[in-house]
């Protein structure tokens, strides 16, 4: 269906690595799709949906990004998420 395009600072804050299986929730659409990740140029803000993934968003969406990890009952007890709030204008980390 495509793949995603984020920033490699993006990426780092979020604890996503390439290749990784990403859900992509457009929240101004409602459209949900799942895809893979390529990293993009650090310091960029650079958060692109390539081939025919491009075509479930538009430019200026408020996107939410969701990467999910297989852990046994202790394990997500303790588990803590990384959120990742980027400047709504620059997509840049605050």
């Amino acid at each position: 269906i495509g793949s995603i395009t984020i920033d490699e600072d993006l990426m780092d804050a979020a604890n996503i690595i390439q290749g990784e299986k990403i859900q992509v929730v457009n929240n101004d659409n409602g459209e949900r799709l799942e895809t893979y990740v390529i990293p993009g140029p650090r310091n960029s803000g650079e958060i692109t949906l390539n081939g025919a993934a491009a075509r479930k968003v538009s430019v200026g969406d408020t996107l939410i990004l969701i990467t999910y990890a297989f852990m046994d009952i202790e394990e997500a007890k303790v588990f803590k998420p990384s959120l990742v709030f980027p400047d709504e204008k620059t997509n840049m980390l605050k």
